[in-house]
């Protein structure tokens, strides 16, 4: 293990991984999110300004909730943040449909077995613990 300073209030603490803060800060952010989302499930027309201010919570520790997926507007929200690839407007996330859909594409078409004369392994029927050629 490894000990290092929480970034936000100064104290020590064993680091095991993940974000830089120990673990009192770190339930003290949880319940402040867990307020942040019934302030929104009740205020539906807020804006992250808005929000911020009356939760007393940075707007770019909003914003982290929203790209983490964590935290959602509805439609009608005036509430909306820039899809990164894009730019079209998003309500979570860090993505918009579309682009998802071109990433998911990619990848699926980068994982599918190219039809070239690479050698592959063949195996000889039933035996499982035999050696094996390439042909």
């Amino acid at each position: 293990m490894e000990v290092r300073t929480c970034r936000s209030c100064g104290r020590l603490f064993n680091y095991i991984s993940g974000p830089t803060r120990c673990p009192a800060c770190m339930e003290a952010l949880e319940k402040k999110f867990q307020e942040v989302k019934t302030y929104i499930w009740e205020h539906k027309d807020a804006t992250i300004a808005q929000i911020s201010e009356d939760m007393d919570v940075s707007t770019n520790q909003l914003r982290q909730w929203v790209r983490e997926e964590r935290l959602s507007f509805s439609d009608d929200s005036p509430v909306g943040l820039e899809c990164e690839m894009c730019g079209a407007t998003i309500k979570t996330g860090r993505f918009c449909d579309a682009c998802k859909s071109k990433i998911n594409q990619t990848l699926s078409s980068a994982l599918k077995p190219k039809n070239s004369n690479e050698p592959h392994i063949k195996d000889y029927g039933d035996r499982k613990n035999k050696m094996r050629y390439l042909t």
